[in-house]
């Protein structure tokens, strides 16, 4: 027995932003990413609101947002009673708001208050799940949290605030798309309802994505990733993820590559960990076959072959190597930039955290320090 629940409201597609007409006499705190404020976007969405409500400004939003931007934050707001808090923008700015709901909740503050989402990018799925993290970087750690109260109440999903991402992220949030339907799909907590969310992100993903690419002003493909990036949030929210999410949670808070761009990096390897199978000798047989035919499922999905599970995981693994390539996007640490001695130094210290790191758990295959040590060092 299992229970799901999707609590957000979610209001998609051209005009969605006008839901915020609707919201009066309130008192809003606004978090949200700087460059929307600089840009002048920040200005045209709450524009929207009407004149009858008090809101505060909060845009001191960096990546990575560590525990000293989550209190700044809180204390923005002064004494004023908040009735909404409202993030704009990215993971960061989502992830920096929903932590700031929390806490200030629990310090009896913002006690009446709802939690509404607008993304602004097409890749974490923050607006629609329960997981935040937080980056200590004074320890160079980063701490998921994660709880259903701060599952957003509303999400608006409007693709006009994507249409002007840069490319590069546009890949890397779309791979971080990717990679959340992937993990979902083989958790050991997928169900039938994950499977078909996962799923429907991944083809949205395949077809998509490199046309987002191509052409950020294509509507149509914008449209269609905003939505994956909800579908995969969704997925993943059920199902939770698995160790690509730990390597990456650990190794992006001592190398600070961008997050879905260090998910791409690790996603081949971890996908061939978690079959059991190397490419790169004569023992091609998958060690776990319940786990590999889950990643055949999706090869197949996407119109491979996939005569065999160990058939369908190498395609698998070459179709989002293709993908990659389509992207220009980096397929190692070391070609992204990761000096070999910063590796060399953390690498020990980024396994052991990541096999602690809340996604594990839910991982298809139980790993050892030892073995994620070596999915990273592969990753190299």
């Amino acid at each position: 027995m299992y229970k799901i629940s999707y609590k957000t409201e979610l209001h998609v597609g051209k005009g969605a932003l006008q839901q915020l007409s609707h919201y009066k006499n309130e008192h809003i705190l606004v978090v949200a990413d700087p460059f929307l404020k600089t840009s002048g976007t920040l200005d045209a969405i709450l524009a929207n609101f009407d004149d009858s409500n008090d809101i505060v400004v909060f845009t001191d939003i960096v990546p990575d947002p560590p525990i000293e931007t989550v209190v700044a934050g809180i204390k923005s707001a002064g004494d004023k009673p908040i009735s909404i808090v409202l993030s704009i923008g990215g993971g960061s700015a989502i992830d920096a708001s929903k932590a700031m709901y929390y806490f200030a909740k629990k310090q009896g503050a913002f006690s009446e208050a709802i939690l509404i989402a607008i993304p602004t990018t097409s890749g974490t799925g923050s607006e629609v799940t329960s997981f935040s993290v937080i980056t200590d970087a004074e320890r160079g750690t980063k701490y998921p949290l994660v709880t259903k109260e701060i599952l957003p109440d509303v999400a608006i999903l409007d693709a006009d605030l994507v249409l002007s991402l840069p490319g590069n992220i546009t890949a890397d949030t779309g791979m971080d798309v990717l990679t959340h339907a992937i993990e979902a799909y083989v958790s050991t907590k997928a169900t039938d309802f994950s499977d078909a969310l996962a799923e429907k992100a991944i083809k949205l993903v395949f077809e998509y994505l490199p046309k987002a690419y191509k052409n950020g002003q294509d509507v149509e493909a914008r449209e269609k990733m905003h939505a994956a990036s909800t579908l995969a949030g969704m997925a993943f929210n059920t199902a939770s993820l698995g160790i690509n999410h730990s390597l990456a949670h650990a190794a992006g808070a001592k190398f600070h590559v961008p997050h879905g761009r260090l998910n791409s990096i690790l996603m081949p390897h971890v996908i061939q960990y978690n079959a059991g199978i190397e490419f790169n000798n004569r023992n091609r047989q998958a060690t776990d076959k319940t786990v590999a035919s889950r990643y055949q499922d999706i090869a197949k999905l996407l119109g491979c072959s996939a005569s065999s599970p160990v058939s369908g995981v190498r395609q698998l693994v070459e179709a989002i190597k293709k993908l990659q390539r389509k992207l220009e996007m980096p397929t190692s640490l070391r070609e992204y930039g990761v000096k070999a001695d910063a590796f060399a130094q953390y690498k020990v210290e980024i396994s052991e955290a990541a096999l602690h790191d809340g996604c594990t758990p839910t991982n298809p295959r139980v790993p050892t320090a030892e073995e994620l040590l070596k999915v990273l060092e592969k990753a190299f």
